[in-house]
C-alpha cells in the first residue's frame, strides 16, 4: 500500500478511499454502489438452478383434511351414540350407568360433558373450526379411555391399540393444524399452530386430569 500527499490510498493502482483532512471523515464516493457490485458474480453455470422455488402445495392440505374428516366423522357417531342413543349407542343413562361402574362419581354430568365433547369436537374438526381446542378435548378423552383400559394390553377386542390411534390423529391435528381447507384458514391460532397447539394441549391435560383423579 503506498500513501500519497493528496490522502489517497491505494492498492495495486486502484483507489480505495481518501481521507479528508478537514472534516476526519471518510469519503466513500470511490466505493463500487451495492447494487452494480460484481463480487458475488458467478461466470459459471455451476451455480444455476432454474427449479421452482418451494411454495404452498395442496398435498398438505389435502391430507389433513382427510385426518380431520375422518377423526372428526368418528367422534360424531360416539357423541350421537352417548347424547341419543343412535346406531344402538347407550345415550345418556346408558352411558352414566358404565361410568358409575368405573368408578366415576357424578356420573351423569360426566356423560354429558363426554358425549357433548365428542359430538362438538368431533364436528369442529371436520369444519375445521377452533381446531387446537377440538382436537385437544378429543385427546383429553381418550386419554382416560387409555388410563382406564391399558391393562388390557394393546390388541383388541380389550386393547388399547385403536384408542392410540385415535389418540395419535388428535395429537398431530393440535400441532398440524387444520390446513388451508378449513375454516380456521389465517385465523391467529393457524398463523401459529405451535403456540396455539401447546396452549390447547396444557387445557386438555387439566380436564384429563380433572376428570380421572377428581371424579374418580
Amino acid at each position: 500500500m503506498h500513501h500519497f500527499d493528496d490522502s489517497t490510498a491505494r492498492v495495486g493502482g486502484d483507489t480505495v478511499q481518501s481521507y479528508d483532512s478537514s472534516t476526519k471523515a471518510f469519503d466513500n464516493s470511490g466505493y463500487t454502489p451495492l447494487e452494480t457490485s460484481t463480487v458475488d458474480e458467478r461466470d459459471d453455470d455451476l451455480f444455476d438452478d432454474d427449479r421452482k422455488k418451494f411454495g404452498w402445495t395442496a398435498g398438505p392440505d389435502i391430507g389433513l383434511l382427510g385426518l380431520r374428516a375422518v377423526l372428526g366423522g368418528i367422534f360424531v357417531l360416539h357423541g350421537l351414540q352417548k347424547v341419543f342413543g343412535l346406531f344402538g349407542g347407550p345415550g345418556i343413562n346408558g352411558f352414566a350407568q358404565s361410568l358409575e361402574k368405573m368408578g366415576y362419581r357424578e356420573s351423569v354430568v360426566l356423560a354429558w360433558v363426554t358425549g357433548v365433547t365428542e359430538l362438538a369436537g368431533g364436528g369442529l374438526l371436520v369444519l375445521g373450526l377452533f381446531t387446537p381446542l377440538a382436537a385437544a378435548g378429543l385427546l383429553a378423552v381418550m386419554a382416560n379411555v387409555i388410563a382406564l383400559q391399558y391393562k388390557g394390553g394393546f390388541f383388541g377386542p380389550n386393547g388399547v391399540e385403536l384408542e392410540l390411534a385415535l389418540a395419535g390423529m388428535a395429537f398431530a391435528a393440535l400441532f398440524a393444524g387444520p390446513g388451508r381447507a378449513a375454516l380456521d384458514y389465517n385465523r391467529s391460532w393457524f398463523r401459529h399452530p405451535l403456540a396455539a397447539g401447546f396452549i390447547a394441549l396444557v387445557l386438555g391435560a387439566g380436564g384429563a386430569a380433572v376428570t380421572f383423579f377428581v371424579f374418580r
